[in-house]
């Protein structure tokens, strides 16, 4: 495969797109005990809120403004988090649309007093949508690709929105068929 982006990254003529690398980033928040929940780790929406933290200021940083978290897939907490551990969450664009990107997270945890690599504790991926200072949806860069790693990303991405996307128009067809047979929702 070449360095090439797919043809839908690549720039729209008054955008110009940009590299998944311009606006990476890594927050990093050490774990204290007010960041626990009853059984003594930390609570899944503290670590809910680094993700939407970070993914929010990759997503300001690739559209050029304000970014809002429209939806939130598959949040996994694969390990648990405990007091003391230092926390880094790393996000980075995957795809982006018209007015919308997808910004993948990724948690991982280490003990701030030890060499050992760090654990990754979680993943989510989140749909953000660039806005106006009238909270009005406006254009966002196409996210262009740089490695192989970033275009499966892109591809990935792409299969979240179309099952997204399924999922919204079968629910909504329900909802329709539902009201057609006299149902109230």
């Amino acid at each position: 495969m070449t360095d090439q982006a797919p043809a839908a990254a690549t720039e729209s003529p008054d955008i110009p797109g940009k590299p998944t690398s311009a606006s990476r980033t890594t927050l990093s928040h050490i774990m204290t005990h007010n960041d626990t929940n009853l059984l003594g780790t930390v609570h899944g929406g503290v670590i809910m809120k680094l993700v939407d933290d970070a993914a929010g200021a990759v997503a300001g940083r690739h559209s050029g403004g304000p970014a809002v978290t429209a939806s939130m897939d598959e949040m996994a907490f694969l390990e648990p988090v405990r007091v003391g551990d230092l926390v880094h969450v790393k996000a980075q664009v995957n795809w982006t649309g018209r007015t919308s990107m997808e910004v993948g997270v990724r948690v991982l945890a280490e003990r701030w007093n030890e060499s050992t690599p760090a654990t990754q504790v979680g993943s989510a991926y989140l749909v953000f949508a660039a806005v106006d200072a009238d909270g009005k949806p406006r254009r966002v860069p196409q996210v262009i690709p740089e490695t192989e790693r970033d275009r499966r990303r892109y591809q990935e991405a792409q299969i979240r929105r179309a099952h997204r996307l399924a999922r919204r128009r079968a629910i909504m067809e329900l909802r329709e068929k539902r009201a057609a047979e006299g149902f109230e929702d």
